[in-house]
């Protein structure tokens, strides 16, 4: 616990962060043992002290911050009704609030702050705004993932808190709609109709499961800090052991994340919240699921790692930005449109905004490499020959060299220490997918039959 403290920041705030998140597995025990059969008054007020108490514990006074924007959002919802002008003021208020947070508390190293959790929260806000304006459209305006999230009626005060401050995604996620949480302090979200879920094992086996990552993370992080970048050592290493080092940092740094998001996943699925129906005859625990572990461990692609990982941010952004976006005619554009807002959701630091513009263009070009595969009869076949499990081993060793490569700025956040790394490894990842990008029209030319080329033009 001790190296785990050292490695995300300040010991005293790590350790309180890890015993808050595992706080929420007991929170569900008392809520399947006695509040299942509660009215919702006593559920809602059980989950909006459970996390005013792990806020206090983690934030002290500051939790004064959660609740100034929940009441005011709650005031809006109110006055304002389901208009276009309360979306947007809903936005507009919940993000320059998380902004002006950014601004007056971040340093230059990982803090854990009361704006840790409040970026979840903001998020939960803003949603909650969406589906309360969808609630008053026709059922015919809407698409089937808007019509499960739409809400027919405002919700109370205490309603709106205890959706807020729910135990099992307070601090860091996951996100879900009001709906799913009403449907959870209903008892619908269970597999035994009128009786708490069947949940025990599906939840211990994410906690397990995040619990070995964490693990990882607590042995490996200390001989991996980002730290070691900014040393005169680190530099005064050969080429290739600097390329190395920036790939096992990246694989160990991304624990952190995925432990934490797998352990409160585990406390959604022991509530009932992760329930997700019947599918081919088999009970799914998973509409919580912020990580798809399995396939962040395996694919050898930049945009399988990014699908797979915080699932549940992505899946708002697409659906409140990418998606209300539609009226722009232009996909590319509202792709660009929904990365700037993560870029400012997550911080005000400069190496936010590298991170995610080169993101963008990782995925640009690998999105052009794999449609030259699909298309070319000569690399398809080779993708597909005795070769594969060769070039699967270089592609695993690209895909994390550069998956590391933008994460360097997304975690030393400031230009001069960003700007330091990337010189001593001689922008590696600029210089490969800008050649990459260049080149790939002359090898679409030399290896797509013309034919192909020609059906592709006319799609």
């Amino acid at each position: 616990m001790e190296k785990l403290a050292d490695s995300l920041g300040s010991p005293e705030p790590a350790v309180r962060l890890i015993l808050s998140i595992l706080i929420g597995y007991p929170c569900a025990l008392v809520y399947r043992r006695f509040l299942f059969y509660q009215s919702s008054t006593v559920i809602h007020l059980f989950n909006t002290l459970s996390g005013l108490a792990l806020a206090a514990f983690n934030f002290g006074a500051q939790i004064y911050h959660s609740a100034v924007c929940i009441l005011v959002q709650f005031l809006m919802l109110r006055l304002m009704g389901r208009t276009v002008t309360a979306v947007l003021s809903s936005f507009t208020f919940q993000m320059v609030y998380l902004l002006a947070g950014y601004y007056y508390t971040a340093t230059e190293e990982y803090d854990i702050k009361w704006t840790m959790p409040h970026c979840v929260l903001m998020l939960k806000l803003v949603g909650l705004s969406f589906d309360y304006y969808d609630g008053g459209k026709e059922p015919s305006q809407l698409s089937e993932e808007q019509k499960k999230s739409a809400l027919p009626s405002v919700p109370s005060l205490l309603e709106v808190c205890g959706f807020s401050y729910f135990y099992g995604g307070f601090l860091v996620g996951p996100q879900f709609t009001l709906r799913s949480y009403q449907r959870l302090v209903a008892g619908e979200l269970t597999d035994c109709p009128g009786k708490p879920p069947n949940s025990v094992i599906p939840a211990m086996k994410r906690f397990g499961l995040g619990f070995v990552c964490l693990v990882i993370y607590t042995i490996f992080s200390p001989y991996y800090a980002e730290s070691y970048f900014l040393t005169d050592e680190y530099e005064a290493q050969p080429f290739w052991y600097r390329c190395v080092f920036l790939l096992i940092w990246a694989k160990v740094i991304l624990y952190k994340y995925v432990s934490c998001w797998v352990i409160a996943e585990g406390i959604c699925i022991l509530s009932g919240l992760g329930y997700n129906g019947v599918v081919e005859g088999e009970h799914r625990w998973d509409a919580c699921a912020n990580m798809k572990v399995w396939i962040f461990e395996t694919t050898p692609l930049f945009g399988g790692t990014i699908s797979s990982f915080n699932i549940n941010t992505n899946a708002w952004a697409a659906r409140h930005v990418f998606k209300r976006l539609k009226f722009l005619g232009n996909k590319t554009l509202s792709h660009v449109a929904t990365l700037v807002f993560l870029t400012i959701w997550h911080g005000l630091h400069s190496g936010y905004i590298l991170c995610f513009s080169m993101e963008f263009f990782i995925i640009t070009v690998e999105r052009q490499a794999l449609a030259l595969v699909r298309d070319s009869p000569l690399l398809t076949k080779l993708a597909n020959s005795a070769l594969y499990p060769l070039i699967y081993v270089v592609q695993q060793f690209l895909h994390w060299l550069f998956m590391g490569y933008p994460l360097v700025p997304f975690c030393l956040f400031t230009y001069d220490k960003w700007l330091k790394v990337y010189s001593s490894i001689y922008f590696c990842g600029h210089v490969f997918f800008l050649v990459a990008y260049l080149l790939m029209p002359y090898l679409r030319k030399a290896l797509v039959p013309r034919k192909e080329r020609s059906e592709k033009k006319q799609e």
